[in-house]
């Protein structure tokens, strides 16, 4: 299968009219596609739980630097254990660390802010791009919109597993006929206020093969064929186990289709890097592809994403 690449009109047209909803939780709306959670649709998430079983869909933060970790997350100990010996120091000893990282990119699992991306000089909501500045930040649209936690239903598009294959290739998508045959053949459907994961394989298929340059390489995931669907079933958050757009693509004017349609037009929350293998696995053994999810960005003012792990409960 390869990807059905909308036209750059098509998109431009999403852009500007199809899929925008500028407006549509009026002016001052820093939530966007959020706005489809409710607390019935995290009670039906809740409802789904009954073993108790948790999850992890994070990737451990790696602090080496590689091809596509270029600029590596930092950690060192601002004290540690090895400095003190029996009867030689005070009884306060402890151990404290100090780390920093560029979350965005394309290893560690985070969550966008709809302040990550602009188009034509605007953000969500036609907000001027400026409201992201290099001295103070996303001064609007920042991640403390989500702070509140996303918890709701969470469905799995496993495209290798229906597709009978170990791996989506780089290069090629997960698009509308996946989703359709997930819903055919595992039973699921997704709705209104979902958070959407699809996985392609890609980010474990790093763990036998070691880290490419997506740059070179390329990179799989969904592809922007699905932003319709995802608008039209009012998808909150969409997620995969990639950075979120198909590389290369053909198109002059966006690098990043999923990411420059979704967060600008739709104000649409993108989880990126999340791990799927374990949650894949977990999904196969119970033959149930829909589960309550819990993201819980930190509580982090100004910043246009956050790193996360999101937890699955069956």
């Amino acid at each position: 299968m390869t990807v059905a690449w909308p036209s750059q009109d098509d998109l431009l047209k999403w852009m500007s009219s199809d899929l925008r909803n500028w407006g549509r939780w009026g002016d001052d709306d820093q939530r966007g596609t959020l706005n489809h959670l409710s607390p019935e649709k995290t009670l039906h998430a809740v409802s789904l739980v009954s073993e108790g079983v948790t999850v992890s869909c994070a990737r451990p933060v790696d602090f080496k630097a590689s091809v596509d970790v270029p600029r590596p997350p930092q950690h060192f100990m601002v004290s540690a254990g090895d400095t003190y010996r029996q009867g030689e120091s005070v009884d306060r000893q402890v151990a404290m660390d100090y780390f920093g990282m560029i979350f965005h990119g394309h290893t560690v699992t985070h969550i966008d802010s709809l302040a990550h991306f602009f188009w034509d000089g605007q953000t969500y909501n036609g907000r001027p791009s400026s409201v992201v500045s290099t001295a103070e930040g996303a001064t609007e649209f920042d991640v403390m919109a989500g702070s509140g936690g996303i918890v709701a239903k969470g469905v799995l598009v496993d495209a290798p597993l229906l597709r009978e294959v170990d791996f989506i290739e780089r290069g090629d998508g997960v698009g509308l006929a996946d989703i359709e045959a997930a819903e055919r053949t595992h039973g699921v459907r997704v709705e209104k206020g979902d958070v959407l994961l699809l996985r392609t394989g890609q980010l474990g298929r790093r763990e036998v093969v070691g880290p490419v340059d997506v740059w070179v390489d390329g990179s799989a995931g969904p592809s922007p064929e699905i932003l319709p669907l995802l608008h039209e079933r009012e998808v909150a958050v969409l997620g995969s186990d990639t950075g979120n757009d198909v590389g290369p693509n053909p198109y002059e004017r966006f690098s990043n289709p999923v990411h420059q349609v979704g967060i600008v037009s739709m104000g649409l929350w993108i989880l990126d890097n999340a791990w799927l293998d374990d949650l894949a696995e977990a999904c196969k053994q119970r033959g149930k592809w829909e589960f309550m999810i819990s993201i819980l960005p930190l509580k982090l003012p100004a910043v246009t994403g956050s790193p996360v792990n999101p937890i699955v409960i069956f």
